[in-house]
């Protein structure tokens, strides 16, 4: 069970390497799924029991009732687990119920600690940069909140490069709490990642959790060549996709590959995949999502095997986007030493 647990970046604390996400906690957001109270309880059981420590969700997941079913469920077990969540995304229709404004973030972590009851958020994430508000107003306000005990650590998610490199520079400077960890999209078809945020990730010991493993689906093997596409699906429709893939036939020939190395391990595509995310460096944990109990035993699964590197390099081949400028001369540079 200790190859479960991984440190959440350079701190000292442990979290399991698969994250149980809540997005579909809650009955308000038809686009991404919805669940009842009950059929949420039973999944966070379900992760529990397979030893998952680790739970993210967002103040705005089904305008907060992710965050309320979250804490109902995890109410006994507290002092056990780690909960992450967010701020960031707009609340109502006045112009301040959004962004990361003193003034918002100060709002919403109130309203999260309520409705997560608990006196405390072991890791507080900014949703996405807000190029409306000082950066400093943003870390100062979250450096109070780890100073006066209602947040534990902080983090990002969804930045550039440049923003996290930036927000790192200014919270060093100031002496303010840093960003310990980094939410961000990755998986087999976007790995956009790799090219600039974690080497930067690694470099200054953050945390990378991974959400949409994944890729919405597409990488669990229900999209196939030549066949209809699911109803009700995220990606039935191609082109109103949840997420956009540079070129889809390629993620039909790695999911064509991670069919072969599931079935040489007696397991299933989806397990392939997340199996491949956590085994890159730098990745501490990726967020698993589901719908049914089916789907998230099959996840869960993942962690009874692991790839061997042949595998991880045929996958890497096939997987490969095309290196863009300053990229490809980065890469040569690097080799030609």
């Amino acid at each position: 069970m200790s190859d479960l647990y991984r440190f959440l970046g350079s701190t000292g604390i442990k979290v399991s390497k698969f994250c149980m996400g809540t997005m579909t906690f809650g009955t308000k957001w038809t686009h991404v799924g919805t669940l009842s109270w009950q059929e949420s309880d039973a999944l966070v059981k379900q992760a529990l029991e397979a030893g998952i420590n680790f739970f993210d969700t967002a103040d705005v997941y089904h305008q907060g009732e992710s965050e309320e079913y979250l804490g109902k469920s995890l109410a006994s077990r507290r002092d056990k687990v780690v909960i992450a969540t967010k701020v960031r995304g707009r609340w109502s229709a006045d112009v301040n119920d959004v962004g990361l404004s003193r003034r918002h973030i100060r709002w919403s972590v109130e309203q999260s600690l309520r409705r997560l009851g608990t006196d405390y958020i072991d890791l507080y994430q900014v949703h996405g940069w807000d190029a409306k508000t000082p950066l400093e107003e943003t870390l100062s306000t979250l450096d109070d909140l780890v100073r006066e005990g209602k947040v534990r650590y902080i983090g990002a998610s969804n930045f550039a490069g440049w923003h996290l490199a930036k927000a790192l520079g200014v919270s060093e400077r100031r002496g303010w709490e840093r960003f310990v960890t980094l939410q961000p999209l990755y998986n087999l078809m976007v790995r956009e990642l790799e090219n600039e945020l974690l080497p930067l990730c690694r470099a200054e010991g953050l945390g990378v959790l991974v959400w949409s493993p994944l890729g919405a689906g597409f990488l669990t093997g229900k999209y196939r060549r030549g066949s209809e596409r699911p109803k009700g699906a995220r990606r039935e429709d191609r082109e109103k996709a949840y997420l956009q893939f540079d070129e889809e036939e390629r993620g039909v020939r790695v999911v064509d590959e991670l069919q072969k190395i599931a079935t040489g391990h007696g397991g299933s595509v989806a397990q392939a995949a997340l199996n491949w995310v956590v085994a890159r460096e730098g990745v501490t944990s990726a967020i698993i999502g589901a719908r049914t109990p089916a789907q998230l035993e099959d996840n869960l699964k993942a962690l009874q095997w692991d790839l061997t590197p042949e595998e991880i390099a045929r996958l890497d081949g096939l997987s490969e986007p095309p290196r863009l400028y300053p990229y490809w001369m980065i890469a040569q540079f690097h080799t030609n030493r």
